[in-house]
């Protein structure tokens, strides 16, 4: 029988399933003393405000959401108008794991292009760019990427900068989904702002549920002036909390020091420690680079039946028999090390069932 997901062991199905670092959790503590002013009007909210454009080196304009999906929705739903269309991968979260989210709130398109790295590239995106000016079509407007992308890996500067150029050349604005931004700082050795509004990044969503965080997540504009009606979106877009200063302590806590790039770097090394443990197994086939924290691989279908009844992960890919084993900044040696041990025993066992038939 398998295991309830309540159990304490650590699993590899998300890092959505870390619970909150304990220096967040003290942050909030502390956040609840006395009165404080609603709605993002307190100190609280302010020191955090600063400390996330102080990561940035730059006065951009910095909004507090409850979740990821909101905050891409509500960034691109307020600069764009709803007969216009966003530019994304094939596997871009907003397309597949948002509900159909922005279509509904923003009354917009998505224009999907295959990727088969998660990564989308100027000549993927020019080919979607078309029927400008034509009354019929859906006008492009946008183009959104994820970094680090669905599948683990990470745009570099150059690869972001040549987006940032081509959406320019197109009246284009660059939007970029930063859940697992703080994985792509480590393992770009960069800080933020470098790979981002640094190089034409105009909306970006800044993750911190996926780092440590309890819940929240950050909307930037890199132009203040572009957020001048963000205020109105938010609200009307049910993600203004009256007790900001209980989100705003989070990212306090994480962006005040380095512990967002503690965390990220740890689970970006607990994925590398994964990986080479495994990448050597016969019947293991890694299927994506490592860059991040997540590993993709394809095993048999009976390995992850058994794995399944102790470690819980994601079928990325039923058909092609691949998953994704992600890490998180709690993941230990440990549980890596038991964690390959099993995929080890059980790709085995399966090699040689099939072997023996």
């Amino acid at each position: 029988m398998a295991e309830p997901a309540t159990t304490h062991r650590r699993h590899f199905a998300s890092d959505n399933w870390a619970g909150a670092h304990p220096a967040v959790l003290a942050a909030i503590g502390a956040a609840n003393h006395g009165h404080a002013p609603s709605y993002g009007d307190d100190d609280v909210t302010e020191r955090a405000v600063a400390s996330v454009q102080a990561l940035f080196g730059a006065p951009v304009s910095v909004h507090f959401v409850f979740n990821g999906t909101a905050a891409n929705v509500l960034g691109l739903a307020s600069a764009l108008k709803p007969y216009q269309a966003v530019i994304c991968s094939d596997v871009a979260h907003l397309h597949v794991d948002e509900c159909g989210a922005y279509e509904h709130h923003a009354g917009g398109k998505l224009l999907t292009v295959p990727a088969p790295d998660g990564k989308l590239t100027p000549e993927l995106v020019a080919s979607r760019i078309a029927s400008i000016g034509v009354v019929h079509s859906a006008q492009p407007a946008a183009i959104s990427i994820t970094q680090v992308s669905e599948y683990g890996t990470a745009y570099t500067v150059a690869e972001v900068a040549a987006l940032s150029r081509l959406a320019r050349e197109h009246g284009l604005l660059l939007h970029m989904d930063g859940a697992r931004l703080a994985n792509a700082a480590a393992t770009l050795g960069l800080p933020p702002g470098a790979f981002t509004t640094g190089v034409g990044v105009d909306i970006l969503t800044l993750g911190g549920t996926k780092n440590g965080i309890l819940g929240g997540e950050a909307v930037i504009f890199a132009d203040p002036a572009r957020a001048a009606d963000f205020g109105f979106v938010r609200k009307q877009g049910m993600q203004l909390a009256s007790k900001m200063r209980f989100v705003s302590a989070q990212f306090e806590a994480l962006f005040t020091g380095d512990l967002w790039l503690r965390n990220a770097t740890h689970a970006n090394r607990m994925a590398q420690r994964l990986y080479q443990q495994v990448r050597s197994v016969p019947g293991v086939e890694v299927t994506q680079r490592v860059e991040a924290n997540a590993v993709f691989a394809r095993i048999p279908p009976s390995a992850i039946d058994a794995l399944q009844l102790h470690f819980h992960f994601l079928v990325w890919n039923e058909r092609a028999s691949e998953v994704r084993w992600m890490t998180a900044f709690d993941t230990t040696a440990d549980d890596v090390d038991a964690f390959a041990s099993a995929i080890a025993h059980e790709v085995t066992r399966a090699q040689s069932a099939g072997a023996a038939r």
